[in-house]
C-alpha cells in the first residue's frame, strides 16, 4: 500500500511524463484494429503495477508498437487465446495468477508454446532467474537494472 507521499510523487511523475492518472489498468479492448492490420508489432505487457504498465505502454506506443496491458496472468492468458502478440513482457509477481503459473500454462498450450517472452520483474534471486529461464524465455530483466529507453532497444531487437 502506498503512503500519501508516495501517491503524490507517483501522481507528479505521471503528470511529468504526460500520462493521465488512473487508478487501474485500462481494460483490454478486442475491438481495436489488430497489429497485423495496422502494420504495428503487438506487445502484451503483463504487469499489475499501474504506474510501470502505463510508462511501458506510453513509451512503446510512442515508438510505434501496439501495446495491450494485462493486469494479471489470467488476463494475459485470456488475451493470447484470442490474439498472438509478437512479444510478451511478463512480470512475475501479480495477483490471481503469477508469472510462473502463466509461463507454465503458456508453454503447455500448443498454440502459445512458442511465444516470445521476456520476464520483466523485481525478483533478481538466482533461483527465480533459473526457474523463469527453464520455461525457455528470451530474457530475464530486473526492472531496476534497465531504463525504459534500454528496454525499448531490447524489444526492438527481439521483434524486428
Amino acid at each position: 500500500m502506498l503512503t500519501f507521499f508516495q501517491k503524490k510523487v507517483k501522481h507528479f511523475f505521471l503528470l511529468l511524463l504526460g500520462i493521465p492518472h488512473c487508478s487501474k489498468i485500462v481494460d483490454m479492448d478486442d475491438s481495436k484494429p489488430t497489429a497485423a492490420s495496422s502494420g504495428k508489432k503487438l506487445i502484451l505487457v503483463a504487469e499489475d503495477d499501474v504506474f510501470y504498465a502505463n510508462i511501458c505502454k506510453s513509451k512503446l506506443t510512442a515508438e510505434g508498437f501496439e501495446v495491450v496491458v494485462a493486469a494479471n496472468g489470467d488476463e494475459a492468458l485470456k488475451f493470447v487465446a484470442n490474439r498472438k502478440p509478437d512479444l510478451v513482457l511478463l512480470d512475475l509477481i501479480m495477483p490471481n495468477k503469477d508469472g510462473f503459473q502463466t509461463l507454465e500454462e503458456l508453454r503447455k498450450n500448443e498454440k502459445t508454446k512458442d511465444l516470445k517472452i521476456i520476464v520483466l520483474s523485481n525478483l533478481g534471486q538466482d533461483e527465480d532467474v533459473k526457474k523463469a529461464k527453464s520455461f525457455d524465455v528470451l530474457g530475464y530483466i530486473v526492472k531496476t537494472d534497465i531504463t525504459i529507453q534500454d528496454l525499448v532497444k531490447v524489444i526492438k531487437n527481439v521483434v524486428h
